[in-house]
């Protein structure tokens, strides 16, 4: 099991609630799962705690981090790309009623014992526009570099906010590189600007793709996967496609790297690269704990306290 902590705010609360509200109604593969959750107000104020199956493979940001001595194999970042896109049509468009995720990025993304991935952290999700309304007017949340451009102008929420931040999340499986990241020179820290004059040719793209693949990756699918993004990350929200058309695009693609021999989800990171998305959290911090629990181990919450939860 995973134990999350929610801060003791009020913004807090509202994730939380937003949080057990859409996990308890949704089903799918590619979302995570929640076990459970708990809630206590008292002196010290409002105490929130959240319990999701255990995803002991962590996030696709970790493993793009410099803290892995490892990065994934191109495979895997086309299974990933397969599976965040099945969690996120089943949310637009296999529901009873739409729910928009509203934060995807690479660190929301999980990965468990199996190397399946799946979408986490529901706090900011909104439902969707009802029936005869173009989007929702709300406030401006999520993550810088992933947020889509017209959402952060004006506060129109649609699916097609999605849609946007999933184009950023393939060019970052494809590069190995955050959206914004300051640690690199000026003209490199904005990800999408940076790749713009690469996109031509081949011989040019291939200077954008991880070097941490070395050549083990196929050049055909990592530009047929840009084609995908750049559909993704047209500037008129209408023209994009639906998550389910993008969908069936990236199962395309996937489908036609599966030969040979099975491929493992992981490969030596040979060379060394910028933290992938250090910065991106510092306005929504997290404090978390890790517990996994024997088989036939169960919790029983009598009166919580701060110890029952491992901070780090």
């Amino acid at each position: 099991m995973y134990v999350r902590l929610i801060p003791f705010d009020m913004t807090g609360h509202k994730e939380w609630l937003t949080e057990v509200n859409v996990l308890g109604v949704v089903e799918h593969p590619n979302l995570v799962k929640l076990i459970g959750y708990c809630a206590e107000d008292d002196e010290r104020g409002i105490q929130r705690l959240l319990i999701y199956e255990y995803m002991p493979n962590r996030s696709v940001q970790h493993h793009f981090s410099t803290r892995s001595k490892t990065t994934l194999s191109w495979y895997m970042r086309l299974r990933i790309a397969r599976d965040a896109a099945c969690g996120l049509a089943y949310l637009h468009e296999e529901m009873d009623f739409q729910i928009i995720f509203r934060d995807l990025k690479s660190s929301n993304i999980l990965l468990d014992e199996e190397w399946n991935a799946k979408l986490s952290d529901f706090g900011l999700a909104r439902q969707g526009p009802t029936e005869g309304l173009s989007h929702v007017s709300t406030a401006v949340v999520g993550t810088v570099g992933y947020a889509a451009p017209e959402y952060v102008q004006t506060g129109r929420l649609t699916s097609k906010s999605d849609i946007w931040s999933y184009g950023v999340f393939l060019y970052e499986l494809i590069t190995g590189r955050p959206p914004i990241d300051r640690h690199r020179p000026k003209s490199e820290q904005k990800l999408l600007e940076w790749i713009r004059p690469y996109l031509s040719d081949t011989k040019k793209f291939q200077k954008i793709v991880d070097p941490r693949l070395g050549d083990e990756y196929s050049m055909k699918s990592a530009t047929k996967l840009a084609s995908v993004a750049n559909k993704c990350l047209l500037r008129q929200p209408k023209n994009r496609p639906k998550m389910s058309q993008v969908r069936k695009m990236v199962l395309e693609i996937m489908e036609a790297s599966e030969v040979g021999a099975p491929q493992v989800p992981l490969r030596n990171a040979d060379t060394e690269q910028g933290d992938g998305g250090a910065a991106e959290n510092k306005g929504r911090k997290r404090v978390v704990g890790d517990w996994k629990f024997r088989e036939g181990v169960h919790l029983v919450w009598k009166r919580w306290r701060p110890k029952l939860v491992r901070t780090c």
